[in-house]
């Protein structure tokens, strides 16, 4: 009875386990090139809105779809909003998804936009080299140092989980000393600007974190956000990570109006040796002024051009929000709002820092 008892429940499992040893195959994503346009339907969604949906020819450019023939079918009867509309001739990236029954379902991720980014960064490097000349290629090495920086050690550290304030001030002074001796050489006024960039980044990093905690930004503002709490082997602090973007977006910033201020008070020290350190002060500043204007304008429209569709719903009236209060209390437009103007803080102190130290080192320091 026992024997027979053991055979059956071994009949019963072993299809179990020879289905569990079969894993679904994984999903393929390739390259394809788009042979015909099969079917084309134009539909009105029920909210009014256009969309296009189509059936379509592709070859596969590699892999092992290579020189294969497959058919994408978009045409269906569900109301999906296609972003893009493709035509013969286009390259795009596919995915083919393999089903439990061995049927595989070809889908079209995207364009493949490869190509033109390689042609736009080439037009980038052959005119930074040929308007900037020999300073031109250096702040191209500047360049991908930075990338390497930010790549390499900035991003692993904070998905390691070290605090991403510490990881972003180190390797902010990291860019920045690259970007300045690489840029401007070893010389008075380049380290003049890595100490004036310090204090105002010391000075950003103080009102940023203040406002962060006054204004109870958790960081968590956005879908993208989501995506990182599984990332890693380590919790991220998010509000870490917010302070962590407003020190790196403003180190380009500050770097541009220290050292085009400091630059500014040697000319006019160099003009005539025997003025005082206050008539010196007092041009420098207004150039310093004015470069602080046009530069905080560029600190908010470049974060108001990231914001731009978000700021076109809340303003449309097609939002939850009624009033101009409680869109700005929405803690996405306030965490722009303090990334903007802490920003602006930090490059506004930056101008009479950089002036003063310039001021203070020519006057006593090279006039002996």
């Amino acid at each position: 009875m026992k024997k027979k008892l053991f055979t059956i429940l071994i009949l019963l499992i072993f299809p179990i386990l020879a289905f569990a040893q079969e894993p679904q195959k994984t999903d393929i994503v390739f390259k394809a090139k788009i042979l015909e346009v099969l079917k084309e339907v134009h539909k009105i969604m029920p909210d009014g809105t256009p969309t296009t949906q189509q059936n379509i020819k592709l070859k596969g450019l590699e892999g092992e779809f290579k020189d294969k023939e497959i058919i994408y079918r978009g045409v269906d009867d569900f109301d999906v909003i296609k972003k893009a509309i493709y035509k013969e001739g286009d390259t795009v990236l596919a995915i083919a998804s393999f089903m439990n029954d061995g049927e595989v379902n070809y889908y079209i991720i995207d364009f493949v936009r490869n190509n033109n980014l390689w042609t736009l960064t080439i037009i980038f490097i052959l005119t930074l080299l040929l308007v900037g000349g020999f300073k031109g290629g250096r702040s191209l090495l500047s360049l991908f140092i930075t990338f390497f920086i930010i790549i390499k050690f900035i991003i692993p550290q904070i998905v390691a989980g070290q605090n991403p304030i510490f990881v972003s001030v180190v390797g902010g002074l990291l860019i920045m000393i690259f970007i300045i001796y690489i840029t401007e050489g070893l010389n008075t006024g380049s380290h003049i600007a890595v100490l004036s960039i310090f204090l105002g980044l010391l000075a950003t990093i103080f009102f940023s974190n203040l406002f962060i905690k006054l204004a109870h930004l958790s960081g968590v503002f956005s879908e993208e956000i989501f995506y990182l709490v599984d990332i890693g082997d380590a919790h991220i602090n998010f509000q870490g990570l917010l302070l962590a973007g407003i020190i790196i977006g403003t180190l380009g910033v500050l770097d541009d109006v220290v050292i085009s201020q400091i630059a500014a008070v040697e000319q006019i020290y160099l003009t005539n040796k025997h003025q005082t350190k206050k008539e010196i002060f007092k041009k420098a500043y207004k150039i310093g002024i004015s470069h602080i204007s046009s530069m905080t304008n560029t600190l908010f429209l470049a974060y108001a051009g990231v914001s731009l569709p978000l700021l076109i719903l809340f303003l449309s009236g097609q939002s939850a929000f009624s009033s101009f209060e409680q869109i700005v209390n929405n803690e996405q437009i306030a965490t722009e709002i303090v990334r903007t103007l802490a920003g602006s803080i930090g490059l506004i102190l930056s101008v009479p820092i950089s002036t003063t130290i310039a001021v203070w080192w020519f006057k006593k320091i090279k006039s002996h």
